[in-house]
């Protein structure tokens, strides 16, 4: 499945702006970790756009992602992407035994999270740091439904710093910021000193 078949499935199943704004932010962040670590992006890439494209038709665990793995199977994805897709929900019981598998996992909370701290802020994702996103995470009332234990366990799957990775994150997704609806918003000029 190249990236425009798999947008165009994403858009078939979900109709709702943020999770397809989710689907993209994702995306970036997997797609990144394909250039760093020298694998396929355009593959990765469509595992991060696609990971939940059932979620709108069946937002009740398990039958996400497992109705999803079916349709995917049915159109003849290879079993790597859906496992990796599978994996990336606990309650699977699919194993995140790839990099891809372990890379989606660990970008998809990070992603939603990454996203709830920008909007809060007059110029949203441009000055974002990784320590204010770490601050965040430990008010649990913010963004309550962003399961922090599973952003710390994707970043330690991975073996990448916390951190780090959130950083990782947070310049993967500011390449894509007006996609996102993550760009400053009108009226704020960010001041190019404090950069």
């Amino acid at each position: 499945m190249d990236r425009s078949t798999a947008w165009e499935l994403l858009c078939e199943y979900t109709k709702n702006e943020s999770l397809r704004k989710h689907a993209l932010a994702v995306e970036a962040c997997v797609r990144a970790y394909a250039r760093k670590f020298g694998e396929d992006e355009e593959k990765w890439s469509v595992v991060g756009l696609i990971h939940d494209f059932d979620y709108e038709m069946y937002p009740i665990a398990p039958d996400h992602p497992m109705k999803g793995s079916e349709i995917l199977k049915e159109k003849g994805v290879s079993e790597e992407i859906r496992r990796a897709i599978l994996g990336h929900a606990n309650y699977s019981g699919v194993p995140r035994d790839t990099l891809l598998a372990k890379v989606l996992f660990a970008c998809d909370e990070v992603a939603g999270f990454i996203t709830a701290c920008s909007l809060v802020r007059p110029d949203r994702i441009a000055s974002l740091e990784a320590k204010s996103v770490k601050k965040r995470m430990k008010d649990k009332a913010f963004a309550r439904s962003v399961s922090r234990e599973d952003i710390s366990q994707g970043a330690e799957e991975l073996g990448v710093p916390l951190e780090e990775h959130i950083s990782f994150c947070i310049v993967a997704m500011r390449e894509i910021a007006d996609q996102l609806g993550l760009e400053p918003a009108v009226g704020h000029h960010r001041d190019p000193a404090s950069a």
